[in-house]
């Protein structure tokens, strides 16, 4: 279970994951839901 720590205002926008990376610096990343698959060529 995660537990806040911190409540510090940084607005979250839609589509994007955030963490507490290495450094101790919060860090987004674009979240990989609803891709389509590439269909192969023959």
């Amino acid at each position: 279970m995660a537990e806040k720590v911190l409540k510090c205002g940084i607005k979250k926008e839609k589509g994007y994951l955030y963490f507490i990376d290495k450094k101790g610096d919060i860090s987004r990343a674009a979240m990989a839901r609803g891709r389509k698959k590439k269909k192969k060529k023959k």
